[in-house]
């Protein structure tokens, strides 16, 4: 940094970059300070007032740490470096006044706030506040607000810190929360009544430093201290946010974002935070096997017995890899089946990459390189139904001054778009169009599966690599799939795609496959968590873990390795996918040659040693494709219904519900002006 600023916070003399606030750089010194409306990812609104600190030289009144910079403080009389004290006499004095202020009309509900535990106000109050109030008049009270199915307001505890009108308009990028009144009338409220509108909006919850804003589903139903809290992987969608799983004995509670700069920020979408109640409705928990046309439940030994005896019989089996696999399973499956004279296709939803060449299914670019970017093309996605959190980074690099265009269908983005048309004309004629405003630039390509499904999938992606190539910028492509990568990285592909692997098939093993209509004839095993199309067409059944409930590894659609924890264990006789794997292989006369997991990954590693770097980028060089002639015609959507994409989301009550409004107010008739 070139603007480097000497200060003495509390004694200690530090240097910081000169536009850093007192708040940030009094962080960097280790000093700890309140506060209820600053956040670092959203901008600065200085109204709780808890930050303050005393500049020494300064006015004779305490400053807002989080509104001052450190290149506005005034070296000493002898030119010494500047002084800030953050445990003076004044600080502790404003502190403790700002904190009898907030409580003035704050409600002693404590008892009954699902905030209670883990409430930043009870938190300060305790830290910096007094054990008295001198306030006797009546407490002000205000109407709850409607915003939807997710959020539960109770707007008399709001100390309007406006956190969550910041993030709903600079990150979520919707302008349905606002601020009203002046003074005592002054409160949140929204427009017009409305709800939110937005994937993301559950991170209000997050954010709000009280009981105001608290998430409706989880609502009464535990305490922050009760549950067990295990660091995970989200998989609702290819960006592999990090997240935490709460549970409490043998159920699931509620799942909130970790911090990952790389990857999620600290943000995860509505159906990440939310679907945990389809891990409780239409699980698989025993096998069963087909009987006179009609499933009937069978013990393991039976279920692996028939599954064996299809699958000596067969001439031709091919193996497909869901969309909620983990890495361990896939390879496990592909070494089953390939062991048999098989096929393994991970490329489910018809969407060809090339599975040889791992730039052009994990791509050259970071998550992380959209915030640099200076000009974002996206080909085929719409990342506010394929991922929402990096839609969000996408704004946030809109707003910095990155110009956004896109080729495919339209759609509405939290941000401005130029639209360069809808399929693959428009991409030829910008490919070879004057590319001189995208060259010089920090450019970023973004494909996602819509450009890729059509069956010239390859030839589409051969005509962008040549266009990145051309303007020197990088690649990301934007799966839909949290498997995908990983299950590509342990060669779960065949050649001439979900067809290929299809054809001549007598037995068809789907490990979790929901997405795939498998015609009548093939004999199917299905091995998954829940009873949704794979089962029903299944002859037998082997109920398997869901991602909370196995360790499991997971590659983003970076190409980014992960790891999901076990957060708690499978119902019933519901077993981890790698050991059913491991069971049936040697019934089938092909034992794996594995009897653990961490035996599975070390010969896993061995094969494919990037997958031992967890959280790691590998660098992938941009390979030119071989050139084939492209289709014609618009690219598909590859996310129709963003709450139905996956068995546990369909298994969801809530998610259901999320899914019928947003329909609902897609078909709403629109009033003529």
């Amino acid at each position: 940094m070139s603007d480097l600023r000497k200060v003495v916070i509390d004694g200690t003399e530090i240097e910081v970059a000169g536009a850093m606030t007192l708040i940030q750089a009094c962080e960097v010194a280790g000093i700890e300070i309140p506060r209820f409306c600053y956040h670092e990812r959203l901008s600065i609104a200085g109204n709780c007032r808890m930050c303050l600190v005393e500049v020494v030289g300064g006015p004779p009144k305490p400053a807002a740490s989080c509104a001052m910079q450190v290149k506005d403080l005034r070296p000493g009389p002898e030119g010494q470096p500047p002084q800030v004290k953050t445990n003076s006499p004044m600080v502790k004095k404003a502190r403790e006044g700002v904190m009898e202020f907030l409580l003035i009309n704050h409600p002693l509900d404590c008892p009954i706030c699902d905030q209670g535990g883990e409430c930043d106000l009870q938190d300060q109050a305790m830290a910096y506040g007094v054990d008295f109030s001198r306030y006797r008049e009546p407490k002000r009270a205000a109407e709850e607000l409607d915003l939807g199915p997710l959020v539960e307001t109770h707007m008399t505890r709001c100390i309007s810190c406006t956190r969550c009108v910041r993030f709903t308009t600079e990150v979520a990028g919707i302008t349905q929360m606002g601020q009203t009144g002046r003074g005592e009338d002054a409160e949140i409220t929204q427009y017009l009544d409305q709800t939110l509108e937005s994937n993301l909006q559950g991170n209000i919850i997050d954010l709000c430093p009280v009981g105001a804003l608290t998430s409706k589903p989880y609502a009464f139903t535990a305490r922050p201290w009760e549950l067990t809290k295990t660091e995970s992987v989200d998989v609702m969608d290819a960006l592999g946010s990090a997240i935490r799983v709460d549970t409490k004995g043998r159920e699931v509670m509620r799942i909130l974002p970790r911090n990952n700069d790389g990857v999620n920020e600290e943000w995860i979408s509505d159906k990440s935070r939310f679907v945990w109640d389809g891990l409780r409705r239409q699980r698989l928990d025993r096998p069963y096997v087909r009987e006179n046309g009609k499933l009937r439940p069978a013990s393991w030994t039976e279920a692996l017995g028939r599954a064996a005896e299809a699958l000596k019989g067969a001439s031709k089996v091919a193996g497909l890899v869901g969309d909620l696999a983990p890495t361990e399973a896939a390879f496990a499956l592909r070494e089953l089946v390939q062991g048999l004279g098989g096929a393994v296709e991970a490329r489910v939803d018809g969407a060809m990459v090339h599975g040889q060449n791992r730039a052009a299914y994990a791509g050259t670019a970071r998550i992380a390189d959209i915030d640099g970017a200076d000009r974002i093309l996206l080909v085929g996605s719409n990342p506010r139904n394929e991922a929402p959190v990096l839609n969000a980074r996408i704004r946030k690099a809109w707003l910095r001054g990155a110009h956004v265009a896109r080729i495919g269908p339209r759609a509405e983005l939290t941000y401005d778009v130029e639209e360069l048309g809808t399929g693959r004309e428009a991409l030829e004629r910008l490919a070879s169009g004057d590319l001189a405003a995208w060259q010089g630039e920090r450019a970023l390509v973004i494909v996602g599966q819509g450009a890729l499904k059509g069956g010239d999938g390859l030839a589409v992606m051969a005509r962008v690599v040549e266009l990145v190539e051309a303007i020197e910028g990088r690649l990301l492509i934007l799966h839909t799939a949290a498997s995908r990568v990983g299950a590509l990285d342990v060669g779960c592909f065949s050649k001439g795609g979900l067809p290929g692997a299809l054809e001549g098939a007598d037995v068809v093993y789907s490990l979790g496959a929901d997405e795939v209509e498998i015609d009548a004839g093939p004999f199917v095993i299905y091995q998954g968590s829940h009873g949704d199309r794979g089962a029903h067409r299944a002859d037998v059944i082997l109920p398997a873990a869901a991602y909370t409930e196995e360790n499991g590894l997971f590659v983003n659609t970076e190409g980014r390795p992960q790891l999901a924890l076990r957060a708690v264990h499978p119902p019933g006789e519901a077993k981890e996918n790698w050991a059913i794997l491991r069971a049936l292989s040697a019934e089938a006369g092909q034992p794996l040659e594995y009897d653990s997991l961490p035996q599975l990954r070390r010969k896993l590693i061995a094969e494919v040693p990037h997958l031992a770097k967890l959280d790691e980028v590998p660098e992938n060089p941009l390979k030119l494709m071989k050139k084939r002639p492209m289709g014609s015609g618009d690219f598909e959507e590859a996310v129709r219904d963003f709450y139905l994409t996956n068995p546990i989301a369909r298994a969801s009550a809530l998610m259901a519900e999320l899914s019928r409004s947003a329909r609902d107010r897609a078909e709403a008739p629109i009033a003529a002006e």
